[in-house]
């Protein structure tokens, strides 16, 4: 069997929380039922489960899944929330911890840099530092910046600095503006229902945009297997073709961009895995297990990309990783 590569999984650590505790506004830290929850505005939408403080027990769960690399991210809501030095910090921080970790576990740890994205001349200081000194091999970015759109102008210096270094990005959902307004505090909602959205309108703007016009060396990782895109691209189409307002800035049709954006496996059924790679194609796929919060699965989302074809399979499992991040 080919190696096993997963892009979508997260690590903390406890000065990354005290942190946001301490400067995080509108979220905070609660108690429920036993475990630690973080919130928005209220919602719950990440409970703390102690592997992700851990990279030993990290290790023995990948070996017990037979995952052999981790790209390992912090997760939302990153740095988003802090003061200009809190956040550059606090991004230089997290970025020196993976890298700590991943001289530890040569063989077994890569990871995404954290930028304070909010500060454009930080965060490409940052980017630099954190690639060319630590070794980071991407970059994650939220795909909301404390509501701010990830194609909003005040962004786009990070963006021309990430395209000149071809890097891979993972576009992971955040708890999207306006949980508390749609009633998302009850049923984990934003898990469930408000981070799909939140993947699916970063990228569906980006295409609408021209942004894959415009940067043609990075790559687009969407989380969660694109959100809802695979299952939305014809309505992207039919609105283009009949709305002017779809057609401001591209004149091909959204899905027609499908394969300009890599995938990861994060999904729970057999359909939902085969129709993503329907749509993008095997090449844009890239194994995923969102270890290790509550709904983390290793052992599953593996098990569902080696149910398909073999060429598939090994191109999930790990040969576009290989690719597109060098490895």
């Amino acid at each position: 069997m080919s190696t096993v590569i997963d892009v979508h999984n997260h690590m903390l650590n406890e000065h990354w929380l005290d942190q946001l505790v301490a400067h995080g506004g509108k979220y905070e830290l609660s108690d429920f039922k036993g475990q630690r929850v973080i919130r928005a505005d209220g919602a719950p939408f990440m409970t703390l489960m102690d592997a992700m403080f851990d990279y030993d027990k990290r290790i023995k769960d990948m070996d017990e899944a037979g995952v052999d690399i981790a790209i390992v991210s912090l997760t939302c809501p990153s740095v988003y929330w802090g003061s200009e030095v809190v956040s550059t910090e606090l991004a230089q921080y997290m970025n020196d911890d993976m890298a700590a970790n991943q001289a530890i576990y040569p063989d077994r740890i890569r990871f995404f840099a954290t930028l304070p994205w909010q500060f454009p001349d930080r965060a490409i200081a940052e980017l630099t530092r954190a690639c060319d000194e630590k070794g980071a091999v991407g970059v994650f970015v939220a795909a909301n910046v404390s509501g701010m759109s990830l194609t909003d102008p005040h962004l786009k210096p990070i963006w021309d600095a990430i395209d000149a270094k071809g890097l891979p990005v993972l576009v992971h959902p955040s708890a999207p503006p306006g949980v508390g307004e749609m009633d998302m505090q009850r049923f984990n909602l934003v898990a469930s229902i408000g981070f799909m959205f939140d993947t699916t309108m970063a990228v569906s703007r980006m295409i609408y945009d021209g942004f894959f016009d415009t940067y043609t060396n990075l790559k687009i990782i969407a989380c969660h297997a694109g959100g809802a895109l695979p299952y939305l691209f014809g309505r992207l189409d039919i609105c283009h073709e009949n709305m002017p307002g779809a057609r401001e800035v591209i004149s091909e049709l959204p899905s027609s961009y499908a394969d300009r954006i890599y995938y990861d496996t994060v999904t729970f059924t057999q359909g939902a895995l085969e129709l993503c790679i329907d749509v993008a194609g095997a090449d844009n796929m890239l194994f995923g297990s969102d270890y290790p919060h509550n709904i983390g699965d290793m052992k599953g989302c593996l098990s569902r990309v080696d149910a398909l074809p073999a060429n598939q399979r090994d191109a999930a499992r790990g040969k576009n990783a290989e690719r597109i991040f060098k490895l």
